[in-house]
């Protein structure tokens, strides 16, 4: 170990990274990769770059990244990358995204021939920063004799196993959305939830979390996400940004909340009833409790989405309440702006989630269970990183599960 390692618990070799890459480029010929989703900039810059940004990385030395020009001082100044490569593009003649970096492969990097490495696709994550089809035909111009390959595998390949930095990180950032949920619990007692919204309950969690290091509510539906009442029962309660409603009593309240430490992403949702509970409304909740638990036992290195969600089902249906469970169980993760699909995409769905992906110890993926029963205004949630290894899981954020009754 590093004596860097050693003092930053943190610490992410960068370098070993770009060599690694540079590694699976030539085993395919790749002369140059072109990075431009939000995930491989995460992962190669250690940097947030919110603007349209791209990473350029020779087959040999260090790579490059061009951002907006308004954020690349800031975008220089946070990277390990110095300030010669962070470079801002800006609307100015041949100083546009696509002629700036055309210029570069050819002029600094002296390539006029060979295979460029692009990244192409589709995702139901909206920035997910796969080129455009503009953005394609632009740069295959302006790169005239270069071919262009779609290469994103090698870092989907590459960023699958977490190292210890990028789990500490992670490890960080849900004990902040733990200070969150205490926050968010600690203002719903005593009656404190009377006449409060759903959007104050979001901004309760969200200066605790701030409070305690939170960089950004990452979630691109809507921060942090609260739902009460019917509206946790809605598409099995999945991305409800906060709205304006105000808690009622004998009503479910779902609490997701979603905080940032250095690129690592902590997300979980817990669960209450406020004022009272039916026994109807309690059998749900433990259908939903022994659910998760149930999940949360079965993940392990070998097992598969599909295996999970056979393994689920039939509990669910022993239960009788098969109806009410959505059949999914997790999304992926990573740095921020990977946050979808599990494995590397190459199931019967090109770029969605492989169903018969096995596992591996050092994958890190977000166990994410609905349980929704519209009909009767009552839906849980529960989303938390969880690292797997060869036995088992380890659930990343310590708040307790459960459902509970606040009085």
């Amino acid at each position: 170990m590093s004596a860097d390692q050693d003092a930053n618990p943190f610490f992410i070799d960068f370098p070993a990274r770009v060599a690694a890459i540079q590694q699976a480029m030539a085993a395919q010929d790749i002369e140059v990769y072109l990075g431009s989703r939000l995930r491989t900039l995460s992962w190669l810059t250690d940097v947030f770059c919110p603007w349209r940004s791209f990473v350029v990385v020779p087959a040999q030395g260090r790579p490059t990244a061009f951002t907006f020009v308004i954020d690349a001082a800031r975008v220089a100044d946070e990277s390990w990358l110095d300030e010669d490569h962070v470079l801002g593009y800006a609307p100015m003649g041949g100083m546009d995204q696509i002629s700036l970096i055309a210029d570069f492969i050819i002029e600094n990097l002296g390539l006029s021939r060979g295979r460029i490495g692009v990244e192409s696709g589709m995702s139901n994550y909206l920035p997910e920063g796969y080129l455009t089809h503009y953005e394609y035909e632009r740069f295959r111009a302006a790169l005239d004799g270069c071919e262009l390959v779609n290469a994103h595998d090698i870092i989907d390949r590459l960023a699958l196993i977490k190292d210890a930095g990028t789990i500490n990180r992670f490890r960080r950032a849900s004990a902040i959305v733990d200070r969150g949920h205490r926050a968010v619990f600690e203002a719903l007692q005593q009656g404190g939830w009377q006449g409060m919204t759903e959007t104050e309950i979001a901004g309760i969690a969200a200066a605790a979390m701030r409070r305690a290091g939170s960089e950004w509510e990452w979630s691109f539906t809507g921060g942090n996400e609260v739902a009460s009442g019917y509206r946790t029962g809605l598409a099995g309660g999945a991305c409800t940004p906060a709205s304006r409603r105000e808690l009622q009593a004998g009503e479910p309240l779902m609490v997701d909340l979603h905080a940032m430490f250095k690129l690592g992403l902590g997300d979980h949702a817990h669960n209450y009833f406020l004022g009272r509970a039916t026994d109807r409304q309690l059998w749900h909740a433990r259908n939903f409790i022994d659910l998760v638990t149930g999940c949360l036992a079965a993940y392990r290195a070998g097992a598969s989405p599909s295996s999970l969600a056979e393994e689920m089902m039939d509990f669910a249906e022993s239960r009788d309440f098969a109806d009410y469970m959505v059949p999914g169980f997790e999304h992926g993760i990573g740095l921020a702006g990977d946050e979808w699909r599990i494995g590397a995409g190459q199931g019967p769905i090109p770029y969605w989630t492989d169903p018969d992906h096995r596992y591996r110890a050092g994958e890190l993926i977000i166990c994410a269970m609905q349980y929704a029963c519209p009909d009767e205004g009552v839906g849980f949630r529960y989303e938390n990183p969880i690292l797997l290894s060869a036995d088992g899981c380890e659930p990343l954020s310590k708040y307790p599960l459960g459902v509970e009754v606040i009085t």
